[in-house]
């Protein structure tokens, strides 16, 4: 990370941390929201509000970003691993199943705690998703999938279950 995230790492220097760009703290944030928090801690302690707010809207910034690419990643997963139970019923297995329910339950937890990432915001990212999904089932499978589509039950509502009983 070198000179430039050295700067911020010296609380005591708050000379610098209150002539810092829009730039500055968007940098910051993403490398370290623990160290954006505590920079906007201490800007709040000497009474520099602005300079504080600053550092606020690229921490949340950044913090939803982050959520977004959890969220995604998260998506793709499942749909990955519908595909594949689609796909390859012979090599359906109990880890596919809880891989599936972790997934849900990941992505369940994120609109919870960002409500912003609702149904909208996985409809806008919903057919990039699944092509990344069917691109990694192929190359898990050794074979081309046939499916073209996936509907929000078939993720979202369809129970999956492995049975060996």
């Amino acid at each position: 990370m070198g000179d430039r995230y050295d700067k911020f790492t010296n609380i005591g220097n708050l000379k610098d941390k209150a002539m810092l760009t829009k730039q500055d703290w968007d940098w910051l944030a993403v490398c370290s929201h623990y160290q954006t928090a505590v920079t906007v801690q201490t800007l709040l302690k000497e009474g520099k509000s602005m300079e504080a707010t600053a550092g606020l809207e690229s921490l949340i910034e950044a913090m939803g970003r982050s959520e977004k690419r959890a969220l995604k990643s998260q998506l793709i997963r499942l749909m990955l691993h519908i595909i594949k139970w689609k796909c390859q019923p012979e090599k359906r297995t109990a880890s596919w199943a809880i891989s599936i329910r972790s997934a849900r339950r990941e992505i369940e937890e994120s609109q919870e705690e960002m409500p912003s990432l609702n149904r909208d915001f996985i409809e806008s990212i919903w057919d990039k998703c699944f092509q990344v999904a069917v691109k990694d089932a192929e190359d898990e499978m050794g074979k081309k999938c046939q499916l073209t589509s996936l509907a929000w039950s078939e993720v979202f509502e369809d129970e999956y279950s492995f049975e060996t009983f």
